[in-house]
């Protein structure tokens, strides 16, 4: 059952707080379209640099890009983007709302007299399904015309697929090999929604993976378990995160096997990831159109094939609000209750948070040396506004793992109190040693 009041909660946090706005809303906003503030783009970035270095940095085999959001249109019509990249689209003719033909809430075939309107409820008022293209159009150049028509890209895959020769050749990489990208993506979605779930302008992390055909499914089932793991090392409670297969009728045209790893959102279990084996699909079709060869070269088994792809595609918007659906926590701390998003140390926003106790006595000038060094080091905030309690709470409302406090006590002995945002237990360091303390407690 869908828990709206939860999302309700989180989608108001990161508003308030600064992880997410509407985009364009001092115009009322555009629809399925977001902003990430100050706290946003850290959590984003922490999460794109990790996968960064785990598919990237800590392998000798996977080669990174950054391709082009325009490309030439021939690129989509090889891929099927331009032919069959399309939703069916039905609209209701009394309330004028617009769904999926395939919604789950129409009840009845779209088109018949017995098809109910899931908004205004009528019967026989929807319209039959028609395809719709979710790719946006522009154009290139002066002239609005065929021949200068592009696309906004709907996925960053073929960005890669067109430059595996360019790649394999600059690296001198042999198959098996892979290439990454991050990058965004645009689709113009019918029905978007759930928050940064489901929006038309979005983020993905992209891996291709060349196999020889025949090693594909030893492949396939390798990234599988490690793509799993990888999430499991974020923090994410495993307890919440599965696979789904798809089935035979599930299978996109280019795929011999896939999976989804899914997550349970207060919406339900939702995919954030996918596992592909697209075969030889793709390089084939892009042989074909651009007349240039793609295959693959074994000078030492004297062999010519084109690799088959294991895929994995992640998106960096849905993996930002897995992460920020399960850090959220609502707690009774001593009768009082708090808010807090209990992200692992190192993806949090905000590392530490320094505090003068009070605002006079010269705390505020040490809390002010200890935040000027510490900020050099990592995302570092500085905070002598309110109660004490108060600012914790502030704190442990963005995720930030470890609170700084200049007492009395520091005054005297050069020591400070480090509060940790799970345990809430506070220990003594002394303020020559605190960028190592949190150092140690972000690594650990």
């Amino acid at each position: 059952m869908a828990d709206t009041g939860s999302m309700d909660k989180l989608v108001s946090l990161a508003k308030r707080r600064g992880f997410v706005f509407q985009s364009s809303e001092i115009y009322g906003g555009l629809g399925s379209v977001w902003d990430y503030g100050p706290l946003g783009v850290e959590l984003k970035k922490n999460l794109k640099e990790r996968w960064w270095r785990s598919m990237v940095h800590e392998r000798s085999d996977i080669e990174g890009v950054d391709a082009a959001i325009l490309m030439d249109s021939k690129v989509w019509e090889a891929s099927g983007h331009v032919s069959g990249f399309t939703d069916p689209l039905v609209d209701c003719k009394v309330c004028k709302n617009r769904f999926r033909g395939d919604d789950e809430r129409i009840k009845g075939e779209p088109g018949t007299p017995e098809a109910q309107c899931p908004v205004c409820g009528n019967k026989g008022t929807l319209t039959e399904p028609r395809m719709f293209n979710l790719m946006f159009k522009t154009f290139m150049g002066p002239v609005e015309d065929d021949a200068a028509v592009v696309y906004l890209r709907p996925e960053t895959a073929q960005g890669i697929y067109v430059n595996y020769l360019n790649v394999m050749q600059a690296s001198r990489q042999k198959v098996p090999f892979g290439i990454a990208q991050i990058g965004k993506a645009f689709r113009n979605e019918i029905t978007p929604g759930n928050f940064i779930f489901r929006t038309r302008e979005f983020e993905q992390m992209e891996m291709q993976f060349f196999v020889k055909p025949g090693d594909d499914d030893r492949w396939f089932e390798e990234w599988k378990a490690d793509r799993m793991a990888w999430h499991q090392s974020l923090g994410i409670n495993p307890d919440k995160l599965r696979f789904h297969e798809h089935a035979d009728d599930e299978l996109a045209h280019y795929a011999k096997k896939a999976y989804d790893i899914e997550y349970e959102f207060p919406f339900g279990w939702k995919e954030f990831e996918g596992v592909h084996n697209r075969t030889d699909f793709d390089l084939s079709r892009h042989q074909e159109h651009s007349g240039k060869k793609l295959e693959y070269v074994d000078t030492v088994n004297n062999e010519r094939y084109i690799p088959y792809i294991i895929e994995t595609s992640l998106g960096a918007d849905r993996l930002a609000l897995v992460v920020l659906v399960d850090a959220y926590r609502e707690e009774e701390v001593s009768g009082d209750k708090r808010v807090v998003l209990k992200f692992q140390p190192d993806l949090a926003p905000i590392k530490a948070a320094v505090f003068p106790l009070v605002k006079k006595d010269g705390m505020p000038e040490v809390a002010r040396n200890i935040y000027d060094d510490l900020r050099r080091k990592f995302p570092t905030f500085y905070d002598e506004g309110g109660a004490i309690g108060r600012r914790y709470r502030r704190q442990d409302e963005i995720g930030t793992p470890f609170g700084i406090t200049v007492d009395g006590q520091t005054l005297e002995d050069q020591t400070v109190t480090v509060r940790d945002r799970d345990t809430l237990e506070q220990e003594r360091v002394s303020t020559d040693k605190v960028a190592a303390f949190i150092g140690d407690g972000l690594s650990s």
